[in-house]
């Protein structure tokens, strides 16, 4: 992936790419169901209730953080990038600590580093202060160092305003960079109207720039009735049509863990 964006390597964009197929008839090959869904930024794992690992219906502590049903088309996305592509991950909800050692987000970093995405800027807002000190000594892995801005401020859902991070830091992007947002900030009076507002993408730009879009919507779900409490609002119902609507515009749309 470093070659194909130096550019001018001796190995082509297809030869890069086809390194990145796990199945000879590419990813359909491991899912022979075909019930994956086609997004543009390839194929994606069905949208289904628990909005998670299914396997917290059979052992809820062990899988209720799993990243093992998310699919990720590399091959496809890989296809996408161009020498001037920048890699960019905004993290809404960065808190390094929440889970212990057993970090969601270093997981999908690693996750998208095993096949060659390492992002060149990683933005994290976090609204509970933290000790900078703290964070990049202790809770950041040192991988990330380099690429790492860390944000402590709570994100707005204001249109427009400079902590919105759709506004501020989204929009100065382009279609040409490969960009990840994730949203999970336990409060559905800030991070539902954010998710609206990437699904009414009122001047087109979200679903040219957005590629990968993963967003834990704390609606009420009886299997996370104990982790998400008051944060509960809406119904399954309305997260699916949701999650749905936003991959027809055009971004890649998951459930968060």
């Amino acid at each position: 992936m470093d070659m194909l964006r130096r550019g001018g390597v001796e190995q082509s964009t297809q030869q890069i790419c086809d390194s990145l197929r796990l199945h000879p008839d590419g990813i359909n090959g491991i899912f022979p169901s075909k019930q994956l869904s086609l997004t543009s930024s390839g194929y994606v794992e069905p949208i289904l209730p628990p909005m998670r690992s299914h396997k917290i219906c059979e052992n809820h502590g062990q899988h209720l953080m799993s990243l093992a049903y998310l699919v990720h088309d590399f091959e496809f996305m890989c296809r996408k990038l161009k020498p001037t592509s920048r890699l960019v991950l905004v993290d809404m909800g960065a808190a390094l600590d929440f889970h212990g050692t057993n970090q969601p987000i270093v997981t999908l970093l690693r996750q998208y580093a095993k096949f060659g995405f390492v992002f060149d800027h990683i933005y994290g807002f976090e609204i509970n202060a933290k000790d900078p000190k703290v964070v990049y000594e202790t809770s950041l892995p040192e991988e990330y160092i380099p690429s790492y801005h860390w944000i402590n401020v709570g994100v707005s859902a204001k249109e427009g305003d400079k902590l919105n991070p759709l506004h501020s830091v989204i929009e100065k992007f382009n279609e040409d960079d490969f960009v990840v947002v994730k949203l999970d900030i336990d409060t559905s009076s800030v991070e539902v109207p954010l998710a609206l507002q990437l699904l009414e993408d009122k001047d087109g730009v979200y679903s040219k720039v957005i590629d990968q879009f993963y967003f834990e919507h704390h609606v009420h779900l009886g299997e996370l009735a104990g982790s998400w409490s008051s944060s509960m609002n809406g119904t399954v119902g309305e997260s699916l049509e949701l999650f749905s609507n936003l991959r027809k515009k055009g971004i890649a749309a998951h459930f968060w863990p």
